[in-house]
């Protein structure tokens, strides 16, 4: 029988994809900038200028069907309020670890996230796992542990990066909504208080936008778009290569926030430290080896399961489609 071929990459889905993880690996350096400015400041206004961007992006695209279709669906308002107030959280975290000099821990984050994905499939969706998953999440564990007892207390940025954010994908999973479009009803949940905060903040003169550096100004304008680019971006690249290709392109974002850090931010990156991002990197090498060798045997079987339903049996395999999945 022969092999089925690979099937070939979307060059286009591939550098967007690549340019998102790119973007949201360098953010560290953006906000950095910004560490003079309080970091609730940041976060207010990284969500009214992200409304503006993506609300106006999809307003010239498509009107307000975008509003209409998504919150007809069942449970998506609700299931939207939860995560806008993960996703203002999780922000609000990074951008705090960030201008804290703090960017190595929120790089660990973002490395520890995917397994938190796998252990919520496991606890929340009662989905299973192989061996080498378990492995892999083992592993992780004792790498944390190990950083926890190196430094007398757990990674909690780390740890609240990593957890807020599994629990708000499961959210959006669960919301059944588009990217881009889940997004800006996020931010339009967030609005009034983001507003409300930074009228606050001018009242009591202590607002940083119109009180310093237009350099400044423009930064916490233009932060609103840097949110929304490498979204699209991403929106853009998923649907048009493997989802197994995916799972280890996002590996490409905390290590260059790690790499930020320690070579541009002058973080230290001790022996300790070392030894637990050893042990999770090695974690992901497990889990990211086998999720690319599954999805190598998913076509295989397919192809299997279809000649053997051939009378007589066929000597090929069927011819994979643009998105992977075999014909």
């Amino acid at each position: 029988m022969q092999t089925v071929p690979a099937p070939a990459i979307h060059r286009k889905g591939l550098s967007a994809a690549i340019a998102s993880y790119v973007l949201w690996g360098v953010f560290p350096l953006y906000w950095y900038l910004l560490k003079h400015v309080p970091s609730l400041q940041i976060i207010a206004h990284r969500i009214v200028w992200c409304a503006v961007f993506v609300v106006g992006y999809l307003l010239l695209r498509e009107g307000t069907a975008w509003l209409r279709e998504s919150l007809a669906r069942p449970k998506v308002g609700r299931l939207l309020v939860a995560s806008s107030l993960l996703i203002s959280f999780n922000w609000g975290i990074y951008i705090w670890a960030v201008t804290n000099g703090r960017v190595i821990e929120a790089s660990l984050g973002y490395f520890i996230n995917p397994l938190v994905n796998v252990l919520l499939g496991v606890l929340v969706l009662r989905e299973r796992l192989n061996r080498a998953q378990w492995t892999a999440v083992a592993i992780a564990a004792a790498g944390v542990l190990w950083l926890a007892v190196q430094h007398g207390q757990p990674p909690w940025v780390s740890l609240a990066l990593a957890f807020s954010f599994a629990i708000y994908g499961l959210i959006r999973k669960t919301a059944n909504v588009d990217a881009i479009p889940g997004l800006a009803i996020e931010s339009l949940i967030l609005l009034v208080p983001a507003v409300a905060w930074l009228a606050w903040a001018q009242v009591q003169g202590v607002g940083a936008f119109g009180n310093g550096t237009w350099g400044s100004d423009a930064l916490l304008v233009f932060g609103g778009a840097l949110t929304a680019l490498p979204l699209i971006g991403f929106a853009y690249g998923a649907r048009r290569i493997p989802y197994s290709l995916v799972g280890i392109l996002q590996y490409i974002a905390p290590t260059l926030q790690l790499l930020s850090g320690v070579l541009l931010l002058g973080e230290t990156f001790s022996g300790v430290q070392a030894v637990g991002f050893g042990a999770i990197w090695f974690a992901l090498a497990i889990y990211a080896l086998d999720g690319w060798w599954r999805s190598r045997q998913q076509p295989m079987l397919a192809a299997n399961e279809h000649c053997d339903e051939q009378v007589p049996p066929c000597d090929g395999a069927t011819p994979p489609k643009e998105d992977g999945r075999p014909a």
